[in-house]
């Protein structure tokens, strides 16, 4: 994630009352009496429900803005080596996980395999 969109997000996160929570405890030292929460992303978020169609709408926001702006200053090429990187596809082997993190691209399993292949070779000690 880019420091553009992490930036942004916490700013909203914190603007919202949003936090993460992964145990009980965690939700309990955290929320705020008389808030009633429920979950966006569904993976640990607790979004005070009545802000969470505005969470949503700016969050979607935020990431289509961070993704032009990467995609302006680096390319998307460039986009699909690191988030191969990131997921140890040559390492691996495997492309899947990259291809699912780069969804919101828009690109497809054969251009991620066309760029793996293309830059395997700087990553080959891996």
């Amino acid at each position: 994630m880019t420091t553009f969109i992490q930036d942004k997000q916490t700013k909203l996160f914190n603007e919202l009352g949003v936090f993460f929570a992964f145990s009980n405890k965690q939700f309990d030292e955290q929320k705020q009496d008389g808030v009633e929460y429920c979950t966006v992303l569904g993976s640990g978020d607790c979004v005070p429900k009545q802000n969470a169609s505005e969470f949503a709408k700016r969050l979607a926001a935020i990431h289509s803005e961070g993704r032009e702006k990467e995609l302006a200053e680096k390319g998307i090429d460039k986009i699909i080596e690191e988030q191969l990187v990131n997921h140890e596809c040559f390492y691996t082997g495997d492309i899947t996980d990259a291809v699912e993190a780069l969804a919101g691209y828009e690109v497809t399993h054969d251009q991620v395999l066309t760029i793996y292949k293309k830059v395997a070779d700087k990553y080959s000690d891996w």
